[in-house]
C-alpha cells in the first residue's frame, strides 16, 4: 500500500512529465516504484522512511547547525550536507536521518517552508538510491531542425 506522501510525489512527477514547452516536448519513461528494482529489504514500500531530504540550505550552514535545528523533533542519527567536489562549497541540500518515522514526519511538517539562516527550506522524504535500476532518459518528440513539430 502506497503512503499519501508517496502517492502525492508520484502524481507530481506525472504532472511534471506532461508539461510541454513551446519548442520541445519531453516524455520521461519512469517506473512507478523504484523499490521493485532493489533487492534490499529496507526499500520495500512498507519500510519506514526516517530520512529527510532538505533543500534550500544556506552555503554557510554546517552539519552541526542542521542537526541542532532538527534535534528538537526527535533523535537525529545522522546529518549529511552534500558538498561540491571542486569548490568544497555546500551544494545547498542535505539529508537528516531520524530514529523513527513519526519524528521524521513531525520535523517535515514543522520545518517545510520555514527559514533557516534566511533561506526557506524545502523538505521531503528521501528516495532510496537504486543502483542497477532503469535509467530515465528524456525523449524528444518529433521535432525537425527548425524547432517545429513535423
Amino acid at each position: 500500500m502506497m503512503s499519501n506522501a508517496n502517492a502525492l510525489m508520484l502524481l507530481a512527477r506525472r504532472a511534471l512529465t506532461n508539461i510541454q514547452t513551446p519548442v520541445l516536448s519531453f516524455r520521461c519513461f519512469c517506473s512507478q516504484s523504484s523499490s521493485s528494482y532493489s533487492s534490499a529489504p529496507s526499500s520495500s514500500p512498507s519500510a519506514p522512511n526516517n530520512k529527510l531530504f532538505v533543500a534550500g540550505l544556506s552555503w554557510s550552514l554546517d552539519e552541526r547547525s542542521l542537526k541542532d535545528a532538527f534535534s528538537s523533533f526527535g533523535e537525529v542519527t545522522e546529518v549529511r550536507i552534500m558538498y561540491d567536489k571542486d569548490s568544497g562549497r555546500s551544494r545547498g541540500f542535505g539529508f537528516v536521518n531520524f530514529t523513527n518515522e513519526d519524528d521524521a514526519q513531525t520535523a517535515k511538517d514543522a520545518m517545510d517552508g520555514k527559514a533557516l539562516l534566511g533561506r526557506p527550506l524545502r523538505i521531503s522524504f528521501a528516495l532510496d538510491k537504486v543502483r542497477g535500476g532503469p535509467v530515465v532518459i528524456p525523449r524528444l518528440s518529433n521535432i525537425n531542425m527548425f524547432g517545429r513539430r513535423s
